[in-house]
């Protein structure tokens, strides 16, 4: 399982597919299928037949994950698209950092 360098509630622009551009917070992430799952990015619906009389269908809209490499972080410092960098601080603690604006992402 390698280390994904998107997180949970960070806010992504989405590259490729039907929502190109949109931006939207993560919900969730898969880190062994390499995925995530945007607020609001490719909503997908699915169809459920009634199951006894009288009862109705109903269309359920839900999101779909995105693959990982399908999204870019957008700097909260800068408000910039950015590729993600890592730093080691002085107490030995890993961090994430923009590319663009050297700032800490947390």
């Amino acid at each position: 399982m390698e280390i994904m360098k998107i997180k949970k509630n960070d806010i992504v622009l989405i590259l490729q597919g039907k929502d190109r551009g949109k931006k939207g917070k993560v919900l969730q992430t898969l880190p062994e299928d390499k995925k995530v799952v945007v607020e609001n990015g490719n909503v997908m619906v699915r169809h459920l037949r009634p199951r006894k009389m009288r009862e109705k269908g109903q269309k359920i809209h839900f999101n779909a994950p995105l693959d990982i490499s399908s999204v870019s972080l957008i700097c909260p410092k800068c408000g910039k698209q950015t590729r993600v960098g890592y730093k080691i601080l002085e107490n030995k603690k890993k961090v994430r950092l923009c590319r663009k604006c050297k700032e800490v992402i947390d």
